[in-house]
């Protein structure tokens, strides 16, 4: 695992210096602006019906968050990519108890394996229902992306409708409360997590599956090589694929 180094941790807001809010700045505007942002375009997509968009600004969305989560602890990881799990792992390994649900838990690792491959690299599959899952976990994570104490302290209860919290200067917060904001129709869309009104959400349909390109010809991986980018895990498994193919 990435090698880790912890350096003080303010624990308040009032032991924040001039020095930590420019930094703590920085990272609401580049990680956790951008992944509430990214939160609301996974949501369009959806109502869209455009699967592959989901899956992918569902990554980005959680990915940013964890990011803000370690930048705001001071938590520092060398040579930290994309992918979800190392960054939970810096998390735990910190000490920063995140107690997400295991719903949440599933569904991050669901869109670790799948959301990274945005050009229909491998075969995938949209549960209709993630988009409970999504807004779920973006409700679990983003209590930590703030060093006010109240959202950290909730919980979710099974059966129970989910608490309401603010984060301050979020800009989730921003387009609830401009009824003019043209997001903010996409935000509330069937959310049982964000807005005012406390709602049960009901959602209908199955799931929908696309097979990739290469799935259906395999064969092809070795010559698509330098025209187009074929993540080495993928390509191996392509061409393992092949060979059983052939038996």
């Amino acid at each position: 695992m990435a090698k880790l180094t912890f350096p003080p941790f303010p624990q308040s807001l009032k032991n924040w210096t001039p020095k930590d809010r420019q930094l703590n700045h920085f990272a609401i505007r580049s990680f956790r602006d951008v992944a509430d942002a990214d939160y609301i375009a996974a949501r369009l997509a959806y109502r869209a019906q455009l699967p592959v968009q989901f899956l992918w600004a569902s990554q980005q969305t959680l990915e940013k968050y964890l990011k803000f989560i370690l930048f705001l602890e001071r938590i520092k990881v060398e040579k930290l990519g994309h992918d979800l799990a190392p960054a939970l792992r810096a998390i735990e390994d910190a000490g920063l108890v995140l107690d997400l649900t295991k719903g949440t838990q599933k569904f991050v690792k669901d869109i670790d394996r799948t959301g990274r491959f945005r050009c229909m690299d491998v075969s995938f599959v949209v549960w209709w229902h993630w988009i409970i899952s999504l807004d779920r976990a973006v409700w679990e994570l983003r209590r930590f992306c703030t060093s006010e104490p109240r959202p950290r302290s909730l919980k979710l209860v099974d059966g129970e409708i989910a608490p309401r919290y603010r984060v301050d200067s979020g800009y989730l917060e921003k387009v609830l409360d401009d009824r003019q904001n043209p997001a903010r129709e996409y935000l509330l869309w069937h959310n049982g997590f964000f807005g005012k009104s406390k709602r049960k959400v009901t959602v209908r349909g199955t799931f929908i599956a696309v097979n990739s390109p290469l799935f259906n010809h395999p064969e092809l991986v070795d010559q698509l090589a330098g025209l187009a980018f074929i993540p080495k895990d993928v390509a191996t498994a392509y061409r393992e694929l092949v060979s059983c193919n052939r038996k």
